[in-house]
């Protein structure tokens, strides 16, 4: 895994509340040659973030501002390929990228903000 060009840990992205549970929000970090985008998955009160690229072919999974859920809401979708991601590791199990992982982004919550964390993100 890469280490991502990331804003210092702290750096706050979003209040915890402008997420739904379960609910998505994508986000550019960064301007010119350092931007980046990312999204932020809210799921049974965890939030977990990721690149905002899909791994078969180097796209942004959203088609439509913060559409990164399944109509269910249940797992990730990349809009151009329909492929199927985990919300909670960003592991592929359907589509042309099986197998394949999404690039996390270590986000934590401190008093109702969604903040970058610590590199890399801690599983458990």
């Amino acid at each position: 895994m890469r280490k991502l060009a990331l804003p210092a840990p702290g750096t706050p992205l979003c209040a915890l509340d402008e997420l739904d549970d379960p609910g998505a929000k994508g986000l550019t970090l960064g301007s010119g040659a350092s931007r980046i985008n990312i999204f932020l998955i809210r799921k049974s009160g965890a939030v977990y973030g990721y690149l905002n690229l899909c791994p078969h072919a180097a796209t942004r999974l959203d088609n439509w501002p913060d559409r990164f859920l399944t109509q269910d809401e249940s797992q990730i979708l990349c809009g151009n390929h329909a492929a199927l991601f985990r919300i909670e590791d960003g592991y592929c199990t359907s589509g042309p990228c099986v197998g394949k992982q999404l690039e996390a982004v270590p986000v934590e919550v401190v008093e109702g903000v969604v903040r970058i964390a610590v590199y890399p993100p801690a599983r458990g």
